[in-house]
């Protein structure tokens, strides 16, 4: 079976074909395309102007896609897109983009929750069998583990997710939004070396971002009035924008490893999967590393194709939904911006 997967949630426009073999067997990347929008320095991306972008790019995306592929359109068993969660223009240009393809070419539709997308792509890419699952993004920041056919969340953000927490510290800073902020931030984070004092918000198996981010925008403010005077008590050096990114990351990472352990201890669990955008960051797989490694346990992850938004993990969740007869009516195929990792029914696991 074949399915093509279209993802808008935010400000990337994805489209991926897969393929799930007749005789069982690890799934198969046919085509996995991404297009970015990116807003100035200094400044987010707005909704409509991230519709519009997703409408300008998703019939030249496709074409390229089913080229890559190698498949005509008659091998095509159903048409996957995001149902959310996510920002609404953008949600709906790529709704509109999925009937539009399943009226044109006769295809079942299947509305897919982005997050179980982006579980179930690492658990295919990854081979993890049964793991706590990190996912963290700009949206959303969940500790989520695997019962009864539902994804559990276990704790999660109480504010503001962990990737929107960083991005919004780059456009504090003005540094650019391309190829993402949070990747810059993670840049300029390997070249700190003072770690300053942030608030440490975590309760219970929930945490809080935006104290945080409200006192390291402080911070950037004090260091731009005075570059050069701000000096560490210790070392006497000057205190930079790096230590910022450093400090910012160091303290959000902990506080994500703290509920993922506490996570793995409840359910008994010894391997973790991280997912979202958030979750290419090369610190935070090390960070999560060394705390697994001290219980006995393993990480895994995946790479920037597959951690950051895609049309394949949409195309792959929708394609174990539809395999186990799911399908989503035209009339119901809406989108939400809020829906949330354990309303979905996870049919195709035991």
């Amino acid at each position: 079976m074949i399915a093509l997967g279209l993802e808008g949630s935010a400000n990337k426009l994805g489209v991926g074909i897969i393929l799930h073999p007749a005789k069982g067997g690890p799934a198969q990347v046919l085509a996995n395309i991404r297009h970015t929008f990116v807003s100035p320095p200094g400044t987010g991306f707005l909704p409509k102007d991230t519709a519009k972008h997703h409408r300008a790019w998703v019939t030249q995306l496709v074409k390229q896609a089913l080229k890559e592929a190698a498949v005509a359109i008659d091998d095509v068993d159903c048409i996957c897109y995001t149902k959310g969660p996510g920002m609404g223009a953008p949600l709906q240009s790529v709704a509109i983009a999925a009937r539009m393809l399943s009226l044109l070419w006769a295809k079942e539709l299947v509305g897919v929750n982005h997050c179980v997308g982006h579980i179930e792509m690492g658990r295919e890419i990854t081979s993890a069998q049964n793991p706590v699952v990190l996912y963290v993004s700009g949206g959303n920041t969940q500790v989520i583990a695997y019962a009864s056919q539902r994804y559990r969340i276990f704790g999660e953000a109480l504010d503001i997710a962990v990737g929107n927490c960083l991005d919004r510290f780059a456009r504090t800073l003005r540094i650019s939004n391309d190829p993402a902020p949070g990747y810059n931030i993670e840049q300029m984070a390997k070249q700190g070396r003072h770690l300053l004092d942030l608030p440490y918000a975590v309760k219970g198996m929930d945490c809080s971002f935006s104290g945080i981010l409200a006192s390291i925008d402080i911070l950037a403010e004090k260091l731009e009035r005075d570059p050069s005077g701000w000096k560490d008590e210790g070392t006497s050096e000057v205190i930079t924008r790096e230590d910022l990114c450093f400090s910012l990351q160091e303290t959000v990472f902990a506080m994500l490893v703290e509920i993922t352990e506490r996570a793995m201890a409840h359910v008994g669990s010894s391997q973790v999967l991280i997912v979202g955008g958030v979750g290419s960051n090369e610190r935070l797989q090390e960070m999560m590393g060394m705390m697994a490694k001290d219980r006995g346990g393993s990480v895994f992850a995946t790479d920037e194709r597959f951690c950051i938004d895609n049309g394949i993990m949409i195309a792959h969740a929708g394609l174990l939904a539809y395999r186990t007869g799911f399908t989503t009516p035209l009339v119901e195929s809406t989108c939400t911006q809020r829906f949330r990792t354990d309303e979905v029914f996870v049919k195709w696991r035991n």
